[in-house]
């Protein structure tokens, strides 16, 4: 066949970076959608494709979510401006809810393709277009099936999101029943083994594109979820790629077809160039929202300020204790465990909306279960994994926390119990004492610890919470607790205990 050309651009797990602006100073940086769209060259043998996780993740996605009435439009009229063409949908995008998923995409002016979800009106399995030059482009979304360990029951009620790589397998029969010349996978999902090396970097099926590359035969796969750069890669024969998260960069992707199917993708920069119909559509939402974060809600007697986070999870961290200090107050629980996020703002002494949501980023939920000692000392164990120690006898973060991403998030700060790590023990066989009240805690004694649902799903290597029973869940997002935690007390004295000993 004569030779034909095809352009994607591709952008995933924007999370809601949407204009160039660093929510936690107000000051404007060089990412974001509005800067990456502002570079798409768009003809007709062009297409341009999300990933999913684009309706969560940031202050701002917060502030149209809970003071505005109308987020996904607001949204789904970013991505118009911006000319997608296709889209699926990411985990995160169902934090909201289906009718909010429903809301976006019906305003969206992209396909909505995911072959593994049901349920959703506006979604499809496959799609397949012919190009201005001829070529017959066949195009198959699917997102992780994680997401029904992840997500709040009540969000995914009427939804069906079933194996995400045995609907990327009969999506593909689908498509080369069309007689298709070149077919794409678009997968919110990432790679579980290295792509340089082939090494196993899980054993769970949250990520199958490595699989799907090797057992299948897309001539492209668009990968996602994991926030992991990867450029002009190829996994038995399938190209691939995948860009990191919040529009720092997007993909650039020129396939050729000629008797077979070549393509090399780039990472670029997001830029410091915005669109200037993209800043028109959300100048006045970005002004509306910088007042809302900037209104004081209380006082705190202490500054929770960040360390480098082998410092926080060492000396422990008047955030995360502040943090579970809100948690132990909603559910009555016995103990509490947060995480922090890789990257963490703090909070003034006044707090003010900013601090909270761009501290505490994530719309979770809290899940209180009933754990014995046996199941707490296993979840210790994998924060315990946390900590390395290097030649010179310095404590340092492990090598599994900082690859193939950083993991930050999936360090666990516990309060109500006291525990030792022995740092110079064998992974697994770290946790040497585990006192609640002032005692050692005994073999027959149950304790509710709360969380948040993510953690309580068991992602983040604590699978031991799958095993727990479950005494309650409070809807209500932490962020919005905070904020009405500090609403209430106004003058709040932070717990400035230190619950974790290391030995090392």
């Amino acid at each position: 066949m004569t030779m034909k050309k095809l352009k994607i651009y591709y952008t995933s797990d924007v999370h809601g970076a949407f204009s160039p602006v660093d929510y936690a100073t107000g000051g404007r940086i060089a990412v974001g959608l509005s800067n990456c769209i502002a570079d798409f060259k768009k003809n007709d043998d062009t297409l341009i494709i999300d990933g999913g996780d684009i309706l969560q993740g940031s202050p701002f996605t917060y502030y149209l979510y809970s003071q505005t009435e109308h987020g996904g439009k607001t949204i789904a009229s970013l991505m118009n401006i911006g000319g997608y063409d296709f889209v699926t949908l990411g985990n995160h995008d169902f934090n909201y809810g289906k009718a909010a998923i429903e809301e976006y995409l019906a305003a969206l002016n992209a396909k909505c393709l995911c072959a593994n979800v049901r349920g959703v009106r506006g979604v499809e399995g496959t799609a397949v277009i012919t190009t201005q030059n001829g070529l017959r482009v066949g195009l198959a979304g699917v997102t992780t099936h994680y997401v029904n360990i992840f997500e709040k029951r009540e969000n995914m009620r009427g939804i069906t999101v079933t194996d995400a790589f045995t609907a990327a397998k009969e999506a593909l029969s689908e498509l080369k029943a069309q007689h298709t010349d070149i077919n794409i996978c678009i997968y919110h999902g990432g790679y579980e083994h290295d792509l340089a090396s082939g090494a196993l970097l899980s054993a769970t099926d949250e990520n199958q594109g490595y699989r799907i590359c090797a057992e299948l035969d897309y001539d492209i796969l668009l990968a996602g979820h994991q926030h992991m750069a990867a450029e002009n890669k190829r996994v038995c024969g399938t190209f691939t790629c995948q860009p990191p998260d919040k529009a720092k960069q997007y993909i650039e992707l020129d396939i050729s077809v000629e008797n077979g199917v070549s393509a090399v993708s780039r990472l670029c920069p997001a830029g410091d160039n915005e669109s200037a119909a993209a800043h028109e559509l959300l100048a006045p939402y970005e002004e509306q929202a910088a007042a809302w974060f900037d209104k004081p809600v209380g006082h705190l007697d202490a500054e929770l300020l960040p360390a480098e986070h082998i410092a926080m999870a060492a000396n422990g961290s008047l955030i995360a204790n502040f943090f579970n200090q809100v948690q132990l107050e909603a559910t009555g629980a016995d103990i509490s465990a947060a995480s922090l996020g890789n990257t963490v703002k703090g909070l003034n002494r006044d707090v003010t909306i900013r601090d909270i949501v761009s501290t505490y980023i994530y719309p979770n939920t809290l899940k209180t279960l009933s754990v014995t000692r046996e199941q707490l000392k296993c979840a210790l164990e994998r924060s315990a994994e946390y900590f390395a120690i290097d030649a010179g006898g310095k404590l340092k973060v492990s090598e599994g926390f900082l690859t193939p991403i950083e993991q930050h998030f999936n360090y666990d700060y516990f309060s109500g119990i006291e525990a030792a790590f022995d740092i110079r023990r064998s992974v697994g066989d770290r946790v040497v004492s585990i006192k609640y009240k002032g005692e050692e805690l005994s073999e027959d004694k149950r304790l509710t610890l709360c969380m948040n649902n993510y953690r309580a799903s068991g992602a983040g290597g604590y699978d031991i919470y799958r095993q727990c029973e479950t005494v309650r869940e409070l809807p209500t997002e932490i962020a919005e607790l905070i904020i009405a935690y500090v609403d209430k007390h106004r003058n709040i004295t932070v717990d400035k205990h230190k619950w974790l000993k290391l030995i090392y």
